[in-house]
């Protein structure tokens, strides 16, 4: 089997500039560090090219557009005609979970597994019966899983 990278990439080069956002994106923390790329993340191509960058706020876009230059030099092809800094939303950033805050919860037990069946014999539909089930158990296992001696 060949891979499919390079006839992808074609494809997605017929919808001009935009296209490249993905690799944009990947490169985007390395190439403008970690201070930065919190407060700031690319957004879109313009069609003329230029990368529409969102920034938290005016400061810190008026701040970037004096080093768009060197931005732009870090990124080299990714960003052929240019940046353009603006205050706009950011995506939320998304919270690390610790090894210590993850909670591996064991399967139901035969009897746990009874008992939610029990539980959800009386509702009519079985799509829902079956969600129902399935919720009782994980409820049942977690709620054992969660006792400390």
């Amino acid at each position: 089997m060949d891979p499919l990278g390079d006839e992808i990439k074609r494809e997605l080069a017929r919808f001009g500039p935009a296209a490249g956002m993905a690799e944009l994106a990947a490169a985007w923390p390395n190439a403008v560090g970690e201070g930065i790329a919190r407060n700031a993340w690319p957004a879109r191509f313009q069609r003329d090219g230029v990368l529409i960058v969102h920034a938290v706020d005016a400061v810190w876009a008026f701040e970037l557009t004096q080093r768009a230059d060197e931005i732009a030099g870090r990124l080299g092809t990714l960003v052929p005609k240019g940046l353009k800094f603006v205050p706009g939303p950011l995506a939320e950033p998304q919270p690390e979970v610790s090894q210590r805050d993850r909670t591996v919860v064991r399967a139901a037990t035969l009897s746990e597994a009874q008992k939610a069946a029990e539980w959800a014999a009386a509702v009519e539909d079985p799509d829902l019966r079956e969600l129902v089930a399935r919720a009782a158990r994980a409820s049942l296992a977690r709620a054992a899983s969660d006792r400390h001696f």
